[in-house]
């Protein structure tokens, strides 16, 4: 027999398993899960997110005493690695009936939708912001080059002066900078 290895893939598996095996774990209670994680449409064939894996398993034994989520992988099947799920066989506590889960369902839709947004509305602009959107576009471009013009002169005229140096070597107000070499002496103690 060779030795492989390549990991285990998880495998589709059938829908309804009839198994003895429950978990350890205490029954999950449908009033403690948000109802849009429950569906119940048909509850023949319901249908819950489990809590460890995040993937949608259906209920086996409806008809049965004890209901079950059916045993399942956490990972994808025939792509990820066979990992049991830790809630897979887990017991179901049905502590809320149909209508109680529909009437549920359909508060927190309507709580969501009035989170959502609805239109958004631009925001007004100042009167300066408006003014200078209006001056823009109402110039041409031999406007736009006559702007430049001016505006090239300033610059050439602020260059210049930047570049003339004062007269005089040191400011009038301020003391003359020291030209002989200092040396650090120790006193004589």
């Amino acid at each position: 027999m060779a030795i492989t290895a390549a990991m285990p893939t998880a495998k589709e598996r059938p829908r309804r398993t009839r198994t003895k095996r429950v978990s350890t774990r205490p029954a999950l209670k449908l009033s403690k899960l948000p109802p849009s994680h429950i569906d119940l449409l048909n509850p023949l064939q319901a249908t819950l997110v489990c809590e460890d894996c995040g993937t949608w398993c259906p209920i086996t034994g409806i008809n049965c005493k004890v209901q079950k989520v059916v045993p399942h992988h956490t990972g994808k099947a025939h792509v990820a690695d066979a990992i049991h799920c830790r809630g897979s066989n887990r017991r179901i506590d049905w502590d809320l009936t149909i209508p109680e889960w529909r009437q549920a369902l359909t508060d927190a839709i309507t709580e969501a939708s009035s989170r959502t947004a609805t239109t958004v509305l631009p925001r007004p602009f100042s009167p300066q912001t408006n003014r200078t959107l209006q001056a823009r576009a109402e110039r041409t471009a031999a406007g736009r080059a006559a702007d430049w013009k001016v505006a090239l002169a300033r610059v050439a005229d602020a260059d210049k002066a930047r570049r003339t140096v004062p007269a005089g070597d040191a400011p009038a107000e301020a003391r003359s900078v020291p030209t002989d070499h200092l040396t650090v002496q120790r006193l004589a103690s």
